[in-house]
C-alpha cells in the first residue's frame, strides 16, 4: 500500500485529521462448508494457520491437544497454529460445519489470539452472540461461491473476516477475558504504535529548518510513562523496539518515493525531513546497502 505523500504548502490547510496507516495482510485458506456422515472421522493433524470451525447443524466431537470438546450447532471453535486436533460426529449422525483457515500479520491481534485460553465458544455465550451475525454473513457469502471467486466475493469475504476479528477483539476487552494487566499493556503498545506512525508523518510537514521534531521520548512523556517502559511494552507486544519500527517505516516511505520517477532524490530528501541529500543517502545506504540512486536504477 502506497502511503507516502506530499502535504500541501503551509497556509493552505485549515484543519486535518490524519488516520494511521493500515497495512494489515490477511490470508484465507481452505474455506469451506462441508456436510459429513455419521461415520466421519478426521485424523489428528495440525497446520500453521489459525482456524475458525463453526458448527451449523448436528454435533461434532473435536479433540484439541488431547482434550475433548462436544461442539453443538451454533458453537464456535478457535484453533491456533500448531495445535493438534481431530474430529468426528458427536452422536453418530451427519453434521454440517463451516471452516476458515487464516493468517494475519497484525501483531497486536496475534498477541490477543495467542493469549486466549478458550477453544470452544458455545452458541449461548456473549462472545458467540456478538460475532454470530458476522459468521452468518461469511456462511452466506461462501454458500454462493461456485468455481472461482469473483472479485466482489473475495473482497466481501475478507471484509467479513476483518469484521469478525474486530468484534472478537472488542468482545474480549468488554467481557474481561483478558486480564486487566495484559489488556492494558496491549492497548498501551497500540497507542505507542499509532504515535510512532504520527512521527513518520512529521517528516512530510513543511517545516522551517532546524525546527525540533518530536521523538520517542516525547511519546513516553505524552503517555505519562518512562522511556524504558515505553520500549519494553512495545517490544513485548510487537517483537521489536520502537526505534526499529520507526526506522522500518521511514525506509518504506523512502522506497515508495524513490519508485516515483517524477521526484528527484533531492526532493525526496527534503520530503523525508533530512537536512541535505548527503545525510539521506548515508541513512538509505545503512538501510538497504545501496545508495538511493543505485536503488532507483535497479528498480526502474
Amino acid at each position: 500500500m502506497v502511503s507516502a505523500f506530499i502535504t500541501p504548502a503551509l497556509g493552505q490547510t485549515i484543519s486535518e485529521t490524519i488516520i494511521p496507516d493500515v497495512k494489515t495482510t490477511l490470508n484465507l485458506f481452505g474455506m469451506h462448508i462441508r456436510k459429513v456422515s455419521g461415520e466421519w472421522d478426521y485424523p489428528i493433524h495440525a497446520h500453521p494457520q489459525y482456524e475458525f470451525n463453526y458448527l451449523l447443524e448436528g454435533e461434532q466431537l473435536i479433540t484439541v491437544n488431547n482434550r475433548r470438546y462436544l461442539q453443538k450447532a451454533g458453537d464456535l471453535v478457535l484453533l491456533r497454529p500448531g495445535e493438534f486436533h481431530s474430529s468426528q460426529s458427536g452422536n453418530q449422525q451427519p453434521f454440517i460445519y463451516f471452516c476458515i483457515h487464516f493468517d494475519i500479520d497484525d501483531r497486536i491481534l496475534i498477541s490477543l489470539l495467542s493469549r486466549l485460553d478458550h477453544v470452544l465458544f458455545e452458541a449461548s455465550s456473549s462472545i458467540t452472540e456478538r460475532i454470530g451475525p458476522v459468521l452468518g454473513k461469511l456462511v452466506e457469502i461462501s454458500s454462493k461461491v461456485s468455481g472461482e471467486l469473483s472479485m466482489l466475493q473475495r473482497m466481501r469475504l475478507q471484509s467479513a473476516v476483518f469484521e469478525l476479528l474486530g468484534h472478537l477483539w472488542e468482545a474480549f476487552s468488554v467481557e474481561g477475558n483478558l486480564s486487566s494487566t495484559t489488556y492494558e499493556k496491549v492497548e498501551l503498545a497500540h497507542q505507542i504504535h499509532n504515535r510512532l506512525q504520527g512521527l513518520v508523518y512529521q517528516h512530510f510537514k513543511a517545516e522551517t529548518p532546524g525546527e525540533r521534531r518530536h521523538g520517542i521520548d516525547d511519546i513516553a512523556a505524552d503517555l505519562g510513562i518512562s522511556v524504558s517502559h515505553c520500549n519494553r511494552v512495545f517490544r513485548q507486544v510487537y517483537g521489536i523496539p520502537p526505534r526499529i519500527f520507526l526506522s522500518e517505516q521511514m525506509q518504506h516511505e523512502a522506497k515508495v518515493l524513490l519508485d516515483d520517477p517524477r521526484l528527484s532524490i533531492s526532493q525526496i530528501s527534503g520530503i523525508l525531513g533530512y537536512r541535505d541529500i548527503a545525510h539521506f543517502s548515508r541513512q538509505f545506504k545503512r538501510w538497504c546497502g545501496q545508495s538511493p540512486r543505485e536503488y532507483r536504477s535497479a528498480t526502474v
